[in-house]
């Protein structure tokens, strides 16, 4: 059993790879819940999403956020009617939010995503790290805000000052998911917004300090893969480069993958981490995809 740690885009990329390659029962995934929010009356869960929609087949992989060739005449009304939302949200994916929304008031949400990723006809089970309400709130120069405020309404513009999330207990089972895996893969998405919420819940650390862990750096150079990691990094004093990512992940990992842009980390990362591979970690292809997922799985395939 392969389980793979997942926030929202690196991560989902790899996944397409992963998914040439192994059986979908082989796999778990776990997803970060930071992000998760009531939003047009709708309990919106980004990750766990597009985790379920990549399983599926069913991502807009041109935005990592939806589905493909999704409609939003329900956005373009509310529009109309002089009740604008703050996410754009396609219709079939609305479906799918409201759904969970009405679920939600009988079950936990990992209940809640196991019943929609079995309706949706997906094999790999997939986790939410946890039941209880995540929260994260980043201090700025314009002050305090929620995650959505500054990703979408001030498109990630502020100066990140500090990053705070209230801790959260594991979801039912996390922690034995970890134990019984032959590999356990720390995906390439935000180390401080996607991984680091899942890393910190209790017994996680533990518990991948026993297992064979692999991560893949979601910092190629000195730019992230995708979102703000950049500045979070920054904000949280770590150097944004895979030197960074690897000194927030050294106490557990067993395997590191590098882009070849970052060839000369290497050494200074071998200090770190047992075994440190250079390889492309663009994934601009299924092609590229399915190499680093080869070269992530290793002797597992």
């Amino acid at each position: 059993m392969i389980t793979i740690f997942s926030g929202g885009t690196g991560t989902p990329k790899l996944l397409q790879g992963i998914m040439k390659l192994i059986e979908p029962n082989k796999l778990r995934v776990v997803v970060n819940t930071l992000e998760n929010n009531y939003f047009s009356g709708v309990y919106v869960a980004p990750d766990i999403d597009t985790v379920m929609y990549t399983l599926s087949g069913m991502i807009n992989d041109d935005t990592w956020y939806g589905i493909k060739d999704d409609t939003f005449i329900t956005h373009e009304t509310l529009k109309e009617i002089k009740c604008p939302e703050t996410l754009k949200i396609g219709d079939r994916d609305r479906a799918i939010k409201i759904q969970k929304t009405l679920l939600m008031e009988q079950y936990p949400l990992s209940r809640v995503v196991d019943i929609q990723r079995k309706a949706l006809g997906i094999e790999s089970e997939i986790i939410p790290m946890s039941n209880d309400k995540s929260n994260i709130i980043i201090e700025t120069n314009e002050g305090k805000m929620e995650f959505h405020k500054f990703l979408v309404e001030r498109q990630g513009m502020p100066e990140v000052l500090d990053i705070k999330y209230n801790p959260v207990s594991p979801s039912p089972g996390l922690i034995e998911f970890i134990e019984e895996s032959e590999m356990v893969i720390i995906g390439p998405s935000n180390p401080i917004t996607s991984i680091g919420p899942i890393i910190t819940l209790e017994g996680v650390s533990k518990a991948l300090k026993n297992a064979y862990v692999v991560g893949i750096s979601p910092i190629i150079g000195d730019a992230p893969v995708s979102g703000p990691a950049a500045k979070f990094m920054n904000a949280l004093g770590h150097d944004v480069s895979c030197l960074g990512v690897a000194k927030m992940y050294a106490n557990f990992l067993n395997k590191f993958i590098i882009d070849l842009k970052d060839n000369a980390y290497k050494n200074k990362i071998e200090r770190l981490i047992p075994e440190v591979v250079v390889t492309n970690t663009n994934m601009k292809n299924i092609g590229e995809k399915k190499m680093l997922a080869r070269t992530t799985l290793g002797d597992i395939l």
